[in-house]
């Protein structure tokens, strides 16, 4: 494994960063001490990632000086930062998906690079940070057959091998189970003895649990400073928000509405040839939440594909409404009252060369709402979207800037602003609030909970138990494509959903 870059200190100071109509960082100094951990926290569009892209090279300054150990330095690309010691494994992962494991990690060793790449030398690397970190990963594995909290791993283990020194990490926990979580934190907390880590996080208890100190960002400046240790999660959330959050919480009684979405012995392969769904069963009824609990990679991501047409079914049956969609195309079921939150929004849920305004209307642009005679109504459609960005605080400069050019947060918020204001019959929703800060998740809870109370079923497929145990009237638990267990809202605990998401039988 590549030797660490010691980096006993990184200092930004006075970093300012201007896009059209946005100024992303504003005048932000921060400093990073020797086997430090610094947590990053901030509502969405508040400036981080950017922030972390300006320190990778990805990014350059309009004003400020990045220092390491004392000295400036001036980075024109990533390959400068990583020369430095620097690592970053990005909320978006920065992967080949039609290139396996070991190839996308023999890309940043330049050592292997001779002649012929030596690949027996990059395996030698990733088997051996794969061992001392526990991060398992398969390398010869493409990245398109990858779950996303297996692609975190692969990300993990790339910036390892190159031998980074000081590691920055964006929503590193937002694919990961409980379990993983916290070995997660017990892994950085050991490796922060070798190296110093920026933490980008949402989830304010892991941030408690893992960082020295934690600066706030706030519509791109720094607008708080702190020892972790001296602050709840609560008073964070009420600095980082400006007010004091709520959570969301389900405490309506059980409902007995009719079966809207049946699932019955459903076997679906994966892109890997293997079963992903083995005669997976489930039923959710009208009115009801039903969250879906599992580690990443066990048939929840060919689950969501399935019943909306995009995976095609082996055997079993899906009845919607009284109706056999097995196998019908996306836009059969979506002219059915299917809405669908996918898992991959910069892929799945929009297209991002698009406008937030041609986002908007993805599937309804030939609606008499935003067209007619085949031609689209511009202005009901602008209309229709200043109201979505006010509604759903998407913020961005207009409405006519690419959607991909937008934080991951804001992303998710053109996508679920489209999918929940078309008053779905019924609602996929996948990690729905991944990437966004509490006080955007809280506002999405209470708009799935409001469209629960109108009678709405929701298939909430989450590994934030939290999430799931807060909206849910009933919980399935997946495990390699089977449902193990369904626990009713009374009955579920963060421990016992954990033991069964792991695969081990209660009475074990």
């Amino acid at each position: 494994m590549a030797e660490l870059n010691a980096i006993k200190e990184l200092r930004v100071e006075h970093i300012t960063k201007r896009f059209p109509g946005v100024l992303a960082c504003d005048d932000i100094s921060l400093c990073v001490g020797e086997h430090e951990i610094l947590a990053l926290v901030g509502e969405n569009g508040a400036g981080k990632t950017t922030l972390m892209n300006i320190i990778m090279g990805l990014y350059q300054s309009d004003e400020g000086a990045i220092y390491i150990n004392g000295n400036e330095v001036n980075f024109k690309s990533p390959n400068d930062a990583f020369s430095a010691g620097i690592g970053m494994v990005h909320q978006h992962y920065m992967l080949v998906p039609n290139m396996t494991v070991l190839e996308n990690v023999a890309l940043g060793i330049k050592e292997c690079w001779k002649s012929v790449v030596d690949l027996k030398l990059v395996r030698d690397k990733v088997n051996e940070v794969s061992e001392k970190y526990g991060l398992k990963v398969d390398p010869d594995a493409y990245i398109w057959q990858l779950s996303v909290g297996e692609q975190q791993r692969v990300e993990l283990v790339k910036t390892l091998c190159q031998g980074a020194g000081f590691l920055i990490l964006d929503e590193p926990t937002s694919a990961l189970t409980p379990q993983e979580t916290e070995d997660l934190i017990v892994l950085l907390k050991r490796m922060s003895k070798e190296l110093s880590i920026i933490f980008i996080s949402h989830k304010l208890n892991e941030v408690k649990a893992l960082s020295d100190k934690v600066s706030i960002l706030r519509h791109g400046r720094v607008v708080f400073e702190g020892n972790t240790k001296d602050y709840s999660p609560k008073q964070i959330a009420a600095l980082m928000t400006g007010h004091e959050v709520e959570i969301a919480e389900n405490k309506a009684d059980p409902v007995e509405g009719e079966s809207v979405l049946d699932i019955r012995n459903l076997c679906v392969k994966s892109d890997r040839g293997f079963y992903a769904l083995d005669n997976f069963n489930l039923e959710v009824k009208a009115g009801e939440i039903v969250g879906l609990a599992g580690v990443s990679g066990n048939g929840q991501k060919e689950l969501a594909e399935v019943i909306n047409g995009l995976r095609k079914a082996e055997s079993g049956s899906i009845r919607f409404f009284g109706t056999e969609i097995q196998n019908k195309s996306p836009d059969e079921v979506i002219a059915l009252g299917m809405g669908y939150i996918p898992e991959e929004r910069n892929t799945e849920g929009i297209v991002p060369s698009m406008s937030i305004k041609e986002n908007m209307i993805l599937k309804d642009s030939a609606s008499p709402r935003f067209s007619k005679k085949n031609f689209l109504n511009h202005k009901a459609i602008e209309k229709y979207t200043d109201e979505m960005r006010e509604k759903f605080d998407i913020r961005s400069p207009n409405m006519f800037v690419a959607a991909g050019s937008l934080s991951g947060g804001n992303i998710q918020k053109v996508i679920l602003a489209r999918e929940i204001d078309r008053n779905p019959k019924f609602l996929i929703c996948v990690y729905p609030i991944r990437g966004l800060d509490m006080g955007a998740a809280e506002f999405i809870h209470k708009q799935l909970l409001a469209l629960r109370e109108r009678g709405v079923g929701i298939l909430l497929i989450s590994e934030e138990l939290d999430e799931i145990m807060n909206l849910s009237d009933r919980i399935a638990v997946i495990f390699k494509g089977q449902n193990k267990a369904v626990l009713n809202k009374g009955e579920a605990t963060t421990s016992r959903l954990g033991i069964l998401m792991a695969g081990v039988k209660e009475d074990e």
